[in-house]
């Protein structure tokens, strides 16, 4: 039974949130906390990256799959009710000449299509999306891996099946995909707190404006970080400040970290200072999160 899951996400690319979702991870690996780091980002998932020179063992490799249509043209009639149920465009359809084809990259694997048909030309078949890899460390924690199989388009099947596979850890962390569509809606959907990365630049800032008022209306609680704090405006400390929410940590445009990320490697084992600091980080969350249950 999960104890608190909390999901680092930003509403754009490239502000750090795999750099925290690591570090964070690293930070607790040995402090008996039975958890899971997930990597929601599953159409380029890179988390695995940093942990190559640690003990991960692949432990279970899952397939994931949807239903999608098939079509039986025997048995079809042309009615084109199908077409009509679909709310994707997956289903090709012409009155004149008759013709049908199921558009299966299009597909979502809803099943309306077969509720619309009344001939029984519509049945099934498994698609595959992609997989789940589980790697374990000697600490007994895990690593879960979401990974899109090449020419799948929608990544949400696979990062529900990657969070319900660490269901049974304490404290889960969810390394959500960037911007604020349905795959950082489905990492964040059952989050108990939400970290938000930034930079302060114009762009962070209005993306970060989005990220919060889709967590708003969701009632889910966020703070922020603020990545490359020492560059570009205070703007963001100034919206921060003035929509009361938290500032969990600052981190500097630092060469050590700058480095460090780009050998694939962790300044949290570089670094004593900054595993310090990620520990405070993971205590200023659940400081935040309890203050938000007791309201």
């Amino acid at each position: 039974m999960t104890v608190i899951t909390i999901a680092i996400a930003s509403g754009k690319g490239g502000t750090g949130k795999t750099f925290i979702s690591t570090n964070l991870f690293n930070s607790l690996q040995n402090s008996g906390l039975n958890m899971a780091l997930v990597d929601c980002d599953a159409e380029a998932p890179n988390d695995r990256e940093f942990f190559q020179d640690q003990d991960a063992v692949l432990q279970n490799r899952r397939t994931v799959t949807q239903k999608v249509p098939v079509i039986d043209k025997s048995k079809c009639t042309y009615c084109g009710k199908c077409d009509e149920y679909c709310n994707f465009n997956a289903i090709f359809f012409l009155e004149e000449p008759p013709t049908i084809e199921v558009l299966e990259e299009l597909c979502h694997g809803c099943g309306a299509c077969s509720v619309a048909c009344k001939f029984g030309a519509i049945s099934e078949k498994d698609d595959l999306l992609g997989y789940v890899n589980q790697y374990r460390f000697s600490t007994g924690n895990e690593l879960i891996e979401g990974r899109m199989e090449v020419g799948v388009h929608v990544s949400v099947e696979i990062i529900k099946e990657s969070i319900k596979t660490a269901d049974k850890f304490d404290l889960v962390l969810l390394d959500s995909p960037p911007g604020t569509g349905c795959p950082f809606i489905q990492t964040v959907y059952k989050a108990d707190y939400v970290v938000l990365v930034t930079e302060p630049t114009p762009f962070g800032l209005s993306d970060l404006k989005q990220s919060v008022e889709i967590l708003k209306e969701m009632g889910i609680p966020c703070g922020v970080i603020i990545n490359r704090t020492d560059m570009g405006t205070d703007d963001v400390r100034n919206y921060l400040k003035g929509d009361n929410i938290p500032l969990l940590m600052s981190v500097p445009f630092d060469r050590e970290i700058a480095v460090a990320y780009s050998k694939g490697e962790l300044i949290t084992n570089l670094n004593t200072a900054w595993r310090a600091k990620f520990n405070r980080l993971y205590h200023a969350i659940k400081e935040e999160f309890l203050k938000f249950k007791i309201r």
